[in-house]
């Protein structure tokens, strides 16, 4: 079990990385270097030697490995990123880069996407050189740069160019689940990711006849592109029941005493409806998305553009790819052209594996009265990436929250925070889950 310094290093150490501003606006807008040497530092503290990697300057990713006591096991990838999306500190009650400590609660921008976890990895880590603990398997440590964005100067660099640092790495574990799920009734669900959907971003272009507003204009660019968004925006998606999001299912009924035929839609309805707020957790993952997200045209309210252009933001369940392009073609009609602007695959993993297993037992011998089930994640994570290496990958970011503290929704929002308690429990749980497998 993690000793005190692990839990009081996992609270300094989410504190002091939310204060290192790693603000990822896109569009190579980032500079991950300080939280990367503050990782490396630690690390190095521990008798490691982390490698730090940039493919371009100032996007630093970090990477070591801790040898195993069994030469012939296979390698277990822990991955975590450093940048975070932006924050108006005008909009939050402190400050997004404070790392302030208050009332038993870490606040700031990354509390928990994504260095919650960074923290957690590098108290155990140091927990084990402290005890002289060595695992069985290899375990490959790694710290990453531009996850919010693309991953090019990332996972995706570390993938394509340093596949010698993952070597004999079969499995991953990474960010968004076995966190506490109150579904408002009493129990406690703790999904552990074992899937992701597809990213699909999209660019649609219009093509007009500039000219005067007040004119006639049938080949008007801009109409031709709202008509094609509205009918992505309203267009709904038939149901794709992928095997993750079966087992999930299938885990929430049983949590719920419930029966249902999954292979009949009707059925698969009336139980998310008797699931009430745990059926969030399957909802978004039963089929492919499309939702508009940006408009740009024109240049002055009197004239008509040549061309307008939108973006979508498109997600893919496992083996809806082919779906989805086919649907986005009859969508956009003929006078809308549509490109892929960034893709990346979907992703699923074993439910009856020994990891999984292990992970389960591992929040089940923390948090006894909770019921681990497994899920899809709507989004994605780094594990796209690492995937290239033939890494499968889970979601794995113990936290053990109160009622009311809505994890989800802190996701990219505003007052983003993370109770010392939480962190507290992600520790013991990492720490024996990274034990036993």
């Amino acid at each position: 079990m993690a000793d005190r310094q692990a839990l009081d290093e996992v609270v300094r150490f989410t504190s002091d990385l939310i204060r290192i501003d790693t603000t990822n606006r896109g569009g190579g807008d980032c500079r991950e270097r300080p939280a990367a040497e503050y990782a490396a530092a630690r690390l190095a503290e521990a008798g490691l030697e982390p490698t730090l990697l940039e493919r371009t300057t100032g996007r630093t990713n970090v990477v070591a490995r801790i040898e195993g006591t069994d030469p012939s096991a296979d390698a277990l990838l822990v991955h975590g990123h450093l940048d975070v999306v932006p924050a108006e500190a005008g909009d939050w009650s402190v400050h997004p880069f404070s790392g302030e400590v208050r009332d038993g609660v870490v606040w700031g921008r990354g509390a928990v996407d994504m260095k919650n976890m960074d923290a957690m990895i590098l108290a155990v880590v140091r927990d084990w050189a402290r005890s002289g603990f060595r695992p069985r398997r290899d375990l490959v440590v790694a710290f990453t740069a531009d996850e919010e964005a693309s991953a090019e100067d990332g996972s995706g660099f570390l993938a394509d160019r340093h596949p010698e640092l993952f070597e004999g790495c079969t499995e991953g574990i990474s960010e968004s689940g076995a966190f506490t799920f109150h579904d408002g009734a009493g129990r406690q669900i703790y999904p552990i990711a074992a899937g992701e959907r597809g990213t699909c971003w999209l660019k649609l272009t219009a093509h007009g006849r500039a000219g005067h507003g007040s004119k006639v204009n049938r080949d008007n660019a801009v109409t031709r592109l709202a008509a094609a968004v509205a009918r992505i925006g309203a267009h709904e998606w038939p149901l794709r029941l992928t095997p993750t999001v079966r087992a999930a299912l299938a885990g929430l009924a049983d949590v719920y005493g419930l029966e249902a035929d999954l292979d009949d839609p009707r059925d698969i309805d009336g139980l998310l409806a008797k699931l009430g707020p745990a059926a969030s957790l399957v909802e978004a993952t039963l089929r492919n998305s499309s939702n508009p997200t940006m408009l740009n045209a024109g240049y002055k309210v009197n004239v008509i553009p040549g061309q307008a252009v939108a973006h979508v933001d498109g997600r893919c369940v496992p083996g809806g790819e082919e779906e989805f392009a086919r649907t986005l073609d009859e969508l956009t009609g003929p006078d809308v052209d549509w490109e892929f602007e960034h893709r990346e695959v979907a992703l699923q993993a074993p439910v009856d594996s020994p990891t999984y297993a292990r992970m389960r037992a591992a929040v089940q011998e923390f948090a006894p009265e909770g019921h681990v089930v497994p899920y899809c994640m709507s989004g994605g994570t780094d594990a796209k990436q690492f995937s290239r290496l033939g890494i499968t990958g889970y979601g794995f970011a113990p936290l053990k929250l109160p009622e009311g503290f809505d994890y989800q929704a802190l996701f990219h929002g505003v007052d983003e925070r993370v109770p010392v308690e939480a962190l507290h429990f992600g520790v013991q749980v990492l720490d024996r889950f990274l034990r036993t497998v």
